[in-house]
């Protein structure tokens, strides 16, 4: 289990993130206009940046999918995939109200399999049951390249070391 703070206050994981190294598990979720449920293998040979938080209606993980949209433009064979257990509603309401265009929004919200799989739930807090903030990198070929376990929810990632690993 991770060990983070939600406010201050101690807050757990059901687990260790994926090695850096290892094969992203694979997923289905669905998208925020409902139509499709994406897979893993929908992004086959291109580069990922895993961007996963708890909702985007608190003011950090609205940051972090407005900041990673800004940087989407300018990566190449890359996209950028927002995931939460907000509604697609919800997302799709929020990327109407903020433009956001250049990320895909994408919901764990059926069976919270994503964040099981990815041990990144939150078992414990407020939060039990939502994702905890994760930044994961992966390759052409799904590995994994870069984690990052915010240790505070409260907290933006490291942008910057994350669009560094893409190199």
């Amino acid at each position: 289990m991770a060990k983070i703070t939600l406010g201050g206050h101690p807050a757990t994981t059901i687990g260790e993130l994926p090695q850096v190294g290892s094969t992203a598990p694979s997923f289905e979720l669905t998208s925020s206009d409902l139509k499709h449920t994406r897979t893993l293998n929908d992004y086959s040979g291109k580069k990922k940046i895993l961007n996963i938080f708890p909702s985007v209606d608190t003011g950090v993980c609205s940051a972090s999918a407005r900041k990673f949209n800004e940087e989407a433009v300018k990566l190449e064979n890359t996209v950028v995939l927002c995931i939460s257990r907000d509604l697609p509603f919800a997302q799709a309401r929020f990327c109407a109200a903020e433009g956001i265009e250049n990320v895909e929004m994408l919901s764990d919200f059926k069976t919270g399999s994503f964040g099981k799989d990815y041990a990144l739930e939150m078992a414990d807090s407020a939060f039990a049951g939502l994702h905890s903030r994760v930044v994961m990198v992966l390759d052409e070929n799904d590995t994994i390249v870069y984690t990052e376990q915010v240790p505070e929810i409260g907290q933006e990632p490291n942008y910057e070391a994350a669009l560094n690993a893409l190199a």
